[in-house]
């Protein structure tokens, strides 16, 4: 092969190998392109669809799916804002109506005290219904602030090793005149085997107290206190017969901003499930709710 024979080859070579990566290059720009008019119509809300490529190159496609995830994780964050905020404006509607029921009640039954016309008997009873009714708010207020407190990022808890058989007998034996006068027979089964844990005692006790509480005021039947220990993790299960509970309704149970919550009735704000599984989280333990048939049941789990 002659000199020029083999220069022409080399052009050729050359020129196709040009053509190769200039066409590359162009299609490498037009992608780009492409990916950044995708993200500006999904930034200016035109389309929430992912980014999609038409040409195949393995670093364009790692940086598709670095922009995918991150648009994944933007649609989260922006569905866990928009339901903290609809939370927040369900929590301000729950809190002034819990607040303004009992308040226009005090105001009215006032302004029937300073009212000459009204006997002596009457006053007593006007006065007991705005003692009642300041008692009421007393709670509210107060269950309102301990949760807002139990949220909070500096919640102190104190984790000590603790016997919990015995800090639950302690629990019951406070409930002995409530069980007789609602005419409810706990069935208790705690082991004489002492339990122990590593947990907030002030706040298992409250746990405890909140669940048993709740069981008494709604239950149609008897009140079944369990406790047991097993291999990884110790278990309280607290149940009561219950009836018109679903499903549904079950999984809603711990969500304070549930309107169907029917624990809103006399001195209780509703607010004492919600409570104890804040307090059950921050001591990394947990708290379920579970229906069999008509029967509700409680689970508190530490783990060992």
């Amino acid at each position: 092969m002659k000199a020029s024979e083999i220069m022409y080859f080399i052009m050729i070579i050359c020129a196709a190998a040009a053509l190769f990566f200039l066409t590359r290059y162009y299609r490498l720009k037009m992608e780009i392109k492409s990916i950044a008019r995708q993200l500006n119509e999904l930034n200016n809300g035109l389309t929430g669809k992912k980014i999609d490529l038409t040409f195949l190159d393995r670093d364009l496609e790692g940086l598709a799916i670095e922009i995918n995830d991150q648009i994944d994780e933007t649609q989260r964050a922006n569905a866990e804002k928009m339901r903290t905020e609809n939370e927040l404006k369900q929590a301000v509607a729950n809190i002034s109506h819990d607040i303004r029921t009992p308040m226009t009640s005090i105001l009215g039954y006032i302004q029937l005290l300073e009212s000459d016309e009204q006997t002596l008997e009457d006053r007593s009873a006007y006065l007991g219904i705005v003692k009642n009714g300041a008692l009421r708010l007393k709670v509210l207020l107060e269950d309102f602030f301990e949760l807002s407190v139990i949220e909070s990022a500096d919640y102190p808890l104190k984790a000590e090793t603790i016997s919990l058989n015995n800090l639950a007998l302690e629990v019951l034996a406070g409930f002995y005149e409530e069980f007789n006068q609602r005419g409810v027979e706990p069935s208790i089964h705690i082991p004489e085997k002492d339990i122990r844990i590593q947990a907030d005692s002030s706040a298992v006790k409250r746990v405890i107290e909140n669940l048993v509480l709740n069981a008494v005021k709604h239950s149609k039947g008897n009140v079944r206190i369990q406790l047991d220990q097993y291999s990884s993790t110790v278990q309280l299960i607290i149940s009561n017969p219950v009836h018109q509970l679903g499903e549904k309704e079950v999984h809603l149970l711990f969500d304070r901003f549930y309107k169907g919550d029917k624990t809103r009735s006399e001195k209780s704000t509703g607010l004492g499930l919600s409570i104890a599984k804040s307090l059950m989280m921050r001591m990394n333990g947990s708290l379920t709710a579970e229906l069999k048939g008509n029967r509700l049941y409680m689970k508190c789990e530490w783990k060992l």
